[in-house]
């Protein structure tokens, strides 16, 4: 063969070597996926829990009727403003006051019988000293008698009068006695009676002073619902007839809202949040967690789940009181309100779009080529969980992850997460600052296999790419 030919030959070989390249190359190009990316960073992220609810006052209380009455004066009316004290309602007294003035003369009699009885107590003491007297006097002269008698020189008829004046003296003595245990007896019946008097005074000006109605604090009247002329009876709390007014103290605000029981482990007490409210837009208000409820509220009867006789399987909140640190002058009890709370704050956190993660099983993963396969072998091991899910079935096993690209291809890294942001979401590990990951679009994220080839194109954001 000549040289000639030779040549030739090999200008046809590089030819077709060249067409080849240059079909593989274009084939290539055709199959590769087109995806948006981002750098990994680092920033600022902060995590929060939003729930609603309504605007609550801190202290407010139902004014609730004590007595059975027809109201006959109503000294406040809604939004009224009020002072400790200050007089706010009065109900009938006309019978109550009767009451009080007969109870007031019972008292007054009770006393001045007692009086009498101490008059007589003391009467008969000064009686038995006097028959007390008499006693020593009359036995001083039986004695002398007794002794002239027995001397001969006293007749028997005096020494017999003497004895018998003895023995009436102390007749008198034993008499006086009895009258004092007497006397004694009437003065503390009388003394009783006293009570008994002092105790129906105190009943009845109870119930006189349950005819009158003060403020219990410095409140606003936000709940009227009864007028002049009514009548009022005790009864269930809330109960139509039984409230004359509610109360509150509007200087410390609350909002009340309901976390969902997913969210409320991550609430703690004094965790810093905004409050925006319906009524009041374009404007947020800070505020503070001062109270956590212990106990689960079914969210479909709005009960505590140890009133409930609904299945477990039912959603759950949490009840979250929020104190606002200011408190705007039209302001009223039961507005709707939203309220974030800041969980948690990662001021240099690695970060990555919410949107780049996925999720992917690990038996497709183990079936892309050998870098795909060196990359999953990098990736972290000791996620919460891994050993347990492994140990079910480790083919099924679920990874969480991103797509990292690396020359022209994108590889599954399993990643460890953090707190999540609004529009981010921390890294704990798995990831470098700088790498260069997956964000979008949706449907590339979706199909998108450990180890295929990737065409970058960011002229089109993920966002709008995905819509």
């Amino acid at each position: 063969m000549t040289s000639r030919k030779k040549f030739a030959i090999g200008v046809v070989v590089v030819v077709a070597l060249a067409t080849m390249l240059g079909l593989t190359i274009v084939h290539n190009r055709g199959n590769a996926l087109v995806v948006q990316t981002e750098r990994v960073k680092r920033t600022e992220i902060t995590a929060v829990v939003s729930a609603t609810g309504e605007i609550k006052p801190k202290q407010y209380v139902n004014i609730g009727a004590n007595a059975m009455g027809r109201i006959t004066q109503l000294y406040v009316k809604e939004g009224s403003k009020v002072q400790r004290g200050e007089l706010v309602a009065k109900l009938e007294d006309v019978q109550p006051a009767a009451d009080l003035d007969s109870a007031r003369a019972a008292l007054q009699e009770a006393r001045v019988e007692a009086q009498g009885a101490q008059a007589a107590l003391k009467a008969g003491q000064a009686d038995l000293a006097r028959c007390q007297s008499d006693l020593d006097r009359s036995q001083l002269d039986f004695a002398r008698t007794e002794r002239l008698y027995k001397a001969g020189v006293m007749s028997k008829q005096d020494y017999e009068s003497k004895q018998a004046s003895w023995k009436s003296a102390a007749a008198s003595v034993n008499e006086s006695q009895a009258k004092i245990l007497q006397a004694e007896s009437q003065y503390a019946s009388a003394q009783r009676k006293i009570d008994q008097a002092q105790a129906s005074l105190v009943r009845s000006t109870d119930a006189l002073s349950k005819t009158v109605y003060r403020a219990p604090f410095d409140g606003v009247v936000t709940n009227l619902p009864v007028h002049e002329g009514e009548t009022v009876v005790m009864g269930i709390q809330n109960s139509q007839g039984s409230t004359l007014m509610t109360l509150a103290d509007m200087a410390v605000i609350t909002a009340e809202v309901k976390i969902d029981e997913a969210d409320i482990v991550s609430v703690k007490l004094g965790q810093a949040a905004k409050v925006s409210i319906d009524a009041i837009p374009k404007r947020s208000f800070a505020g503070v967690v001062t109270e956590i409820g212990e106990n689960a509220i079914v969210r479909s009867s709005g009960l505590a789940t140890s009133q409930s006789a609904t299945g477990d399987q039912e959603a759950k909140d949490f009840r979250v009181v929020i104190t606002l640190q200011e408190t705007p002058e039209n302001l009223r009890p039961g507005l709707s309100c939203t309220a974030k709370i800041v969980t948690a704050t990662r001021p240099n956190a690695l970060a990555i779009p919410i949107q780049a993660l996925t999720a992917r099983q690990r038996k497709d993963l183990e079936s892309g080529d050998a870098g795909a396969k060196r990359v999953l072998a990098a990736a972290p091991d000791s996620a919460p969980g891994r050993e347990k899910d492994r140990e079910k079935d480790p083919e099924r096993e679920e990874l969480q992850g991103v797509f990292v690209v690396r020359g022209d291809a994108a590889f599954f890294v399993e990643v460890e997460t953090g707190i999540n942001g609004a529009s981010d979401l921390e890294v704990v590990r798995g990831l470098a600052e700088g790498d260069q990951i997956v964000t979008g679009n949706y449907r590339a994220l979706r199909i998108l296999k450990n180890g295929r080839r990737v065409r970058i194109d960011n002229s089109v954001s993920a966002k709008e790419e995905s819509s």
